[in-house]
């Protein structure tokens, strides 16, 4: 991105609160209900931090319930908050609910739930200390309280403490530059590697082919139209997408290169998240999407230079194997239910925070399978690490680097595995690329990975470390 910012913490508070999508705190007993009713449930409280004052709330039963006028209130009877009208609750659906405005959480406090009259109560929760980071009842609606990565929005971090503490990168703490001088300038986004060649997505609009420099760095490749990158547009021809990750499927390139874009560059001011495929086998220097799904109606609103920013591709295999839940169905994720779909679940990682796993169909159609809290305030790059069978989730300056795993844990969900530093060696940069090697590149029990610098700090775009094997 080149536009001015506003600081991420504040756009990632903006998106979280129109998701859809010690002392343990105490749940009071409720009145007797209509089950639908008392399917709601207060699911998380984050009392401090960047977004202090939030309740989330989440259905765990089975239909859906309308929660319009219904009311949040802390200690003090006159607080109040009431929540807006058509709101409604899916089943196992989560929202965080931002009540600043009408009162704050304190270090010592209560949230409660009222159903319109004001009287009738429908849950609460009270603590005596500060949430850092997040209150979150595990399992989601129906367990205790305990503290936990921030998630609001989205199913609690129940496999990890949240207060997992970040440990060294597991790798040298060397860096190096990974590129001649200024060969891209800025706004290089996305990485991935195949083998020999580096897909690299750039913001304007354009997708790069590198091939290895001789030196364990990368540069364009010179054959086939590659050499100054290949020109975007979305199908028909018309547009620029602000292409800000890259993945492959299974099939490697030759079942297309797939893109994340978060809008139009040539209608700047509107949102529009997509996922495009692009077939990479002719010689042109411009590719036009053969394919494209735009998610923007399955995921919350969020500003137009507040997007997609990243994407990975994970096999059937694996998430069928770990006991994978499908969000859409409540089940085991069953692939057959989705037809002709590649043999994988995209995931694509939103700047707010969030990631979202879609089913992305041959026909067009797609499907939201998955919505997983990252416990960072910006989500800048995922990639699938098929080789440890775990996902990376990268921040860039915003979170000082920090790079997570997760994988799917008992309740089938992708939890925290890791947090890691970045390397020693490595500047606080806007890094918004992350790849790594396969593992025929292990060598004395280590394999590169590397970064794009958004910022082309220095001159130079792409640097190149190493991790263990």
């Amino acid at each position: 991105m080149t536009e001015s910012r506003v600081p991420r913490w504040r756009r990632s508070l903006a998106f979280l609160l129109v998701a859809a999508a010690g002392p343990a705190g105490l749940l009071s007993a409720s009145p007797a209900r209509a089950a639908s009713t008392d399917d709601i449930r207060i699911n998380e409280v984050v009392t401090t931090g960047d977004v202090d004052d939030s309740v989330e709330l989440y259905n765990k039963g089975t239909t859906a319930v309308d929660v319009s006028g219904w009311i949040l209130k802390d200690d003090d009877n006159g607080s109040k908050y009431a929540i807006a009208p058509g709101t409604t609750l899916a089943p196992g659906g989560f929202r965080a609910f931002d009540v600043h405005g009408a009162f704050g959480l304190g270090s010592s406090d209560k949230a409660r739930l009222y159903l319109p009259n004001g009287s009738t109560l429908v849950d609460s929760f009270s603590w005596s200390e500060h949430s850092a980071p997040s209150w979150s009842r595990c399992p989601d609606g129906t367990g205790a309280f305990r503290k936990a990565a921030l998630t609001l929005g989205a199913a609690n971090a129940c496999g990890s403490t949240g207060g997992t503490s970040p440990v060294a990168w597991p790798g040298s703490g060397t860096v190096a530059n990974a590129d001649a001088s200024n060969v891209f300038g800025s706004d290089l986004s996305g990485l991935y590697q195949e083998g020999g060649v580096l897909w690299g997505a750039q913001n304007s609009g354009k997708l790069w082919r590198l091939v290895p420099n001789g030196s364990g760095g990368w540069k364009p490749d010179t054959a086939n139209g590659w050499t100054a990158g290949k020109k975007l547009r979305f199908p028909g021809g018309s547009g620029t997408p602000d292409s800000e990750g890259v993945t492959l499927t299974g099939a490697g390139a030759s079942g297309g290169v797939f893109v994340a874009s978060e809008r139009n560059g040539d209608a700047s001011g509107t949102s529009r998240l997509s996922v495009l495929r692009y077939d990479v086998s002719g010689t042109g220097t411009t590719l036009t999407a053969a394919k494209e799904w735009n998610l923007t109606s399955a995921l919350p609103s969020v500003g137009s230079n507040l997007g997609l920013e990243g994407i990975t591709w994970i096999p059937d295999g694996y998430l069928t194997g770990a006991g994978f839940t499908d969000e859409s169905t409540h089940a085991a994720y069953d692939p057959a239910g989705y037809g002709a779909h590649g043999g994988g679940v995209f995931l694509v990682g939103v700047e707010g925070g969030q990631i979202y796993g879609f089913v992305l169909q041959d026909s067009g159609a797609f499907t939201r399978v998955a919505t997983l809290g990252s416990g960072m305030a910006g989500v800048m790059e995922l990639q699938w690490e098929p080789q440890a069978s775990r996902l990376w989730v990268v921040c860039d300056d915003t979170c000082d680097g920090q790079h997570r795993t997760m994988q799917i844990g008992a309740g089938g969900t992708f939890v925290t595995t890791a947090v890691f530093n970045r390397p020693s060696g490595l500047a606080n940069l806007n890094n918004e690329g992350f790849a790594l090697a396969g593992a025929g590149e292990c060598t004395a029990g280590a394999k590169p990975v590397y970064w794009a610098d958004d910022s082309n700090t220095g001159g130079h775009a792409l640097r190149r470390g190493s991790i263990s094997c």
